[in-house]
């Protein structure tokens, strides 16, 4: 086979040349006398046209869709009348001399012929072969692929060196549960697959190679969403003799690469940045989505000590301007704002100089300073949401992106919105039990002024040296500078509960390597498949990934998680309990 042109490649300059194709029947059209064949590769597409009278007219009438075949032909224009511009080839048409079935195909579970597909996602999961035949599936992974090349080339160009990490490793606290595998040759012991490269790539620092990156497999075995799978692939950078505006200045000129060299869009020089106190404080979330705006007024002072008790004693009261609502959509945001902690969903309708519906009888008093301080106009609708501070505005920032589902708020606007998100706390307390964790991970670094905080009952106010980058309402990368004195890491850890022991014993081999000498350094790492899926306008990391696990974590074609035999079993020394116990 001597493939000489992809299909989509032609046009009416190529009339009259020969040429040889190979790829998938898209679908045939029979007409009296003749055979439209339309050939698909990895291109697009091109139609093959077979008169009665052609050697190749008995084989293609028995082409069928899907089935695999090489044209030899020439290629002829159309007439004036016979062009379309439904497609690249609409001007062009190939003649053959020979028509090869390579391979005949089974009636597919659902057309991928570019009709539109109506079967549900487990169906696209299980035949996922046939699913990336689709042009939108290999437009995205081209996408990928693109991506990949433009950060390879750039970070090439910045002295940065492609190192690989290991797969199984030993398990330590990250944050989600590791996916465990069991070792043959050191029975009854386990090792784990990667979280992410953490610990390694900060090795790597610490030998003297100055500047890593690699696209890292990682391992997380937590509950599904939308933009997770368990099995995913990050951007893994670091960088040694770094502060904090060096990771954030390489990675601000290697998005706007990639989004030129890409898409063609200009990202802003410099990216916005809104601390995580001010994120949280403004939009509810630490990831807001700022293509729209209706942030949030602070009124707490305005309620406190007034006649409304469930305002007058919160920790935080915080109104949202919403458009004109019905009761019935007012509903649905109380309901939203209760499954993300809140209970209940206050609101007020503003009507000419005061208010009506909801909470109105209570806010007559302090209805003008209201609609002076939160800009609500006459119709619209102010929504609160009351308590402690992070309760109050987490429920009233789910309430916000509800709002934007609604009423497509983004519309019109800019079609991506990128920032960052810097200053988080190092330490966050579990409100139940008391107890200290990290905020992003144990190795970051807190912030130089603050470290006479840890170990007093100020330690909560650390501020940690981190920072994420936002996309749409997505975090498509985070990272820090990283804890590069063992003494200041041990207090670190101490923080979250550890004791020298114990950090020893999980830990021994890092702390061992930061005694040795190491440099100051940070990095990041980018959810690479979630930066492909907003790039792509996908709804899904499923969309964007070639062979992802569907919503619970099954890979429906390859049959996976599946039983192994008792002898497997019996070689890495694991018994299974019966599911009862």
């Amino acid at each position: 086979m001597k493939r000489t042109h992809y299909a989509a490649d032609l046009r009416p300059e190529h009339a009259g040349q020969a040429v040889t194709l190979t790829g998938w029947v898209n679908r045939v059209r029979d007409f009296p006398g003749q055979y439209f064949v339309i050939l698909r590769d990895r291109s697009g597409i091109v139609q093959v046209t077979v008169e009665q009278d052609n050697p190749a007219y008995a084989v293609a009438g028995e082409l069928r869709g899907e089935y695999v075949i090489e044209v030899s032909g020439t290629v002829r224009e159309r007439g004036e009348a016979q062009r379309t511009d439904a497609y690249p080839t609409g001007g062009v048409e190939v003649i053959p001399t020979a028509i090869r079935l390579l391979n005949r195909a089974t009636t597919p579970a659902f057309q991928v012929d570019g009709s539109p597909v109506t079967v549900n996602e487990d169906i696209r999961l299980k035949y996922r072969y046939l699913d990336l035949r689709r042009k939108e599936m290999q437009d995205v992974l081209r996408l990928r692929s693109r991506v990949q090349a433009e950060v390879t080339r750039f970070l090439d160009a910045e002295g940065f060196v492609n190192v690989e990490t290991p797969m199984l490793t030993r398990s330590t606290p990250e944050g989600a549960r590791d996916f465990l595998v069991p070792s043959r040759l050191s029975a009854g012991e386990f090792y784990a697959l990667p979280q992410s490269p953490q610990l390694f790539k900060q090795l790597l620092m610490i030998a003297g190679l100055d500047r890593y990156y690699q696209f890292a497999r990682c391992f997380r075995d937590e509950d599904l969403r939308a933009d997770r799978q368990p099995d995913f692939t990050q951007l893994d950078m670091e960088m040694s003799f770094v502060e904090q505006e060096d990771v954030l200045e390489l990675n601000e000129r290697l998005l706007r690469h990639v989004f030129q060299a890409v898409l063609g869009v200009a990202l802003p020089d410099p990216f916005p940045r809104l601390t995580y106190f001010e994120a949280m404080g403004r939009y509810g979330s630490d990831k807001p989505d700022l293509r729209f705006g209706h942030a949030f007024t602070d009124v707490t002072t305005l309620f406190a000590g007034g006649s409304f008790q469930a305002f007058a004693s919160a920790e935080a009261v915080k109104a949202l301007v919403a458009p004109e609502l019905t009761r019935k959509q007012i509903d649905e945001l109380e309901r939203v704002a209760k499954q993300n902690g809140a209970k209940g969903l206050a609101w007020l309708k503003r009507s000419g100089d005061g208010f009506t519906g909801g909470i109105s009888k209570f806010v007559g008093e302090v209805a003008a300073q209201l609609i002076e301080q939160t800009g609500v106009q006459d119709g619209e609708t102010l929504l609160f949401s009351a308590g402690g501070w992070r309760p109050a505005v987490e429920a009233l920032g789910a309430v916000r992106n509800a709002l934007r589902d609604l009423f497509d708020l983004t519309a019109g606007g800019p079609r991506f919105h990128i920032g960052w998100v810097t200053d988080f706390p190092q330490l966050d307390q579990d409100p139940d039990t008391g107890q200290w964790t990290y905020m992003h991970h144990p190795f970051t670094a807190p912030h130089p002024d603050d470290l006479g905080l840890f170990g007093t009952p100020e330690q909560g106010r650390i501020r940690a040296q981190a920072y994420d980058l936002v996309l749409n309402g997505y975090e498509i990368g985070g990272g820090s500078i990283r804890i590069h004195q063992p003494d200041v890491q041990q207090q670190m850890f101490a923080a979250i509960g550890f004791t020298a022991e114990q950090a020893q014993e999980k830990f021994g081999f890092f702390l061992d390597a930061l005694s040795s000498g190491t440099p100051p350094h940070g990095g990041i790492a980018w959810g690479f498949d979630r930066l492909i899926m907003v790039m792509s306008g996908a709804g899904s990391i499923r969309e964007v990934i070639a062979f992802p696990k569907n919503n619970r974590g099954v890979d429906l074609m390859a049959e996976a998680p599946s039983p192994v035999d008792d002898r497997q079993l019996t070689e890495v020394g694991i018994q299974l309990r019966p599911a009862s116990e």
